[in-house]
């Protein structure tokens, strides 16, 4: 009697394990929270009941600012560009290791203009495809100017060369200007 209950009981968990596998994927069965699954949540650009102005997109609070995102306040003037390099100065020690990682992303963002050595002959102007001269790197007077300056320009860009502040994080920006200054320039690190 004690075999045949065994028998009926895993009978039944096999039929009931059976039962509940559902072989479409779109319908995998039953929802035991269906709130989890249908989402009440309003759509970006949806009217919402809940807000006096009826949007349910909303601006940031004010003052609030993105994640690893350091206000940059100066504006592409040559002013702010010489004041940068009087005055923003690099707080962190660089290292070989961050003029190797300086490398790494100035041959992601910038050797397509100013080419593989800094000497302005990359691949967008000697291809023809850009019809203006990339600043020289390794000029006397570039070798002289203050890490500051260079930052800037990254920042926010200088003539035609456009603003790189959105794509590149501080601590990446100090990284290329020491491999500029030392690869490059041939200045020691951190002077």
């Amino acid at each position: 009697m004690r075999k045949k209950t065994y028998i009926s009981v895993f009978a039944l968990l096999l039929t009931g394990i059976m039962t509940s596998c559902d072989k479409d994927n779109n319908h995998p069965g039953y929802s035991y929270f269906p709130d989890m699954q249908v989402s009440r949540a309003y759509e970006a650009y949806s009217s919402n009941p809940n807000f006096a102005d009826g949007k349910t997109l909303r601006l940031p609070a004010e003052g609030t600012i993105p994640r690893e995102m350091i206000p940059y306040e100066f504006e592409k003037t040559p002013e702010n560009r010489i004041w940068a390099g009087q005055n923003v100065i690099n707080m962190v020690e660089m290292t070989s290791e961050d003029v190797e990682r300086g490398k790494e992303l100035f041959t992601i963002f910038c050797i397509n203009c100013h080419g593989e050595k800094g000497d302005g002959k990359g691949f967008l102007y000697t291809s023809g495809k850009y019809p203006f001269a990339p600043k020289n790197l390794i000029t006397d007077i570039l070798k002289k100017t203050p890490r500051g300056e260079f930052f800037h320009v990254i920042t926010v860009g200088f003539g035609v060369m456009g603003a790189h502040g959105p794509q590149i994080k501080p601590e990446d920006r100090w990284k290329i200007i020491e491999y500029i200054k030392v690869e490059l320039q041939g200045n020691a690190i951190g002077q």
